[in-house]
């Protein structure tokens, strides 16, 4: 038994991703019914993207999510940055595994006041909220201060305009063996030149999704 498959944890997980299916489909329709070009300023635009889906979960799949407590457990990762923790579904896979490594610290982000509210609930509720940190507002700047030394493990799933820029601020913490999980990393062409061709990370695709690299 893990901490991920304990009954506490695995049922708010299922919960959970039932709540992402039901809400999450309406923000997804909204897109596509809108013009390309729309669409895209509103993807670059995302203080205005993220409070028009600040009902709606974005959360990572659940095989991505296994991911996550895969490659934090298996590096023994104490130390984990998250870009986007929007209702903390992927927290609760990063914070499993912390608690399975014999603690650690989380750092999450979110944009929106009440996800992150809603976030900090469902790790009281799974046991987990002991070492995690959730800093509200615009990521540039809650994650220009008072980050761990070392970082083992970065998670991007929030802005994929901001990939490349969240990245740069991440990288003096980053050490040989670090691992940087990007989830839609094809929404944003420069992280994925930065990551495959830079000579600074060896990286790989995930599914169809998701980006898995390790820093060199």
């Amino acid at each position: 038994m893990t901490t991920l498959t304990s009954s506490r944890v695995a049922s708010l997980l299922d919960r959970l991703f039932a709540e992402a299916d039901a809400t999450d489909r309406d923000i997804q329709d909204q897109l596509a019914a809108l013009a390309p070009a729309e669409r895209t300023r509103l993807m670059g635009d995302y203080t205005a993207l993220y409070a028009r889906a600040k009902e709606n979960y974005l959360a990572v799949s659940r095989a991505t999510g296994s991911l996550l407590y895969l490659l934090a457990r298996s590096s023994r990762a104490k130390s984990i940055v998250e870009f986007g923790t929007s209702f903390g579904v992927s927290t609760l896979h990063l914070a499993a595994a912390l608690a399975d490594n014999g603690g650690g610290r989380l750092v999450g982000t979110e944009l929106e006041p009440s996800k992150a509210t809603r976030a900090r609930a469902n790790l009281v509720e799974a046991g987990l909220a002991d070492g995690v940190e959730i800093r509200e507002g615009d990521a540039l700047t809650s994650l220009s201060r008072d980050l761990p030394a070392r970082i083992d493990l970065v998670l991007l799933d929030g802005a994929k305009s901001l990939y490349p820029r969240i990245l740069a601020l991440l990288e003096p913490h980053l050490e040989p063996g670090a691992l940087v999980v990007a989830d839609n990393a094809d929404h944003s062409p420069e992280l994925l030149a930065r990551l495959r061709g830079s000579g600074s990370y060896l990286s790989v695709p995930f599914a169809a999704d998701v980006e898995v690299s390790i820093r060199l």
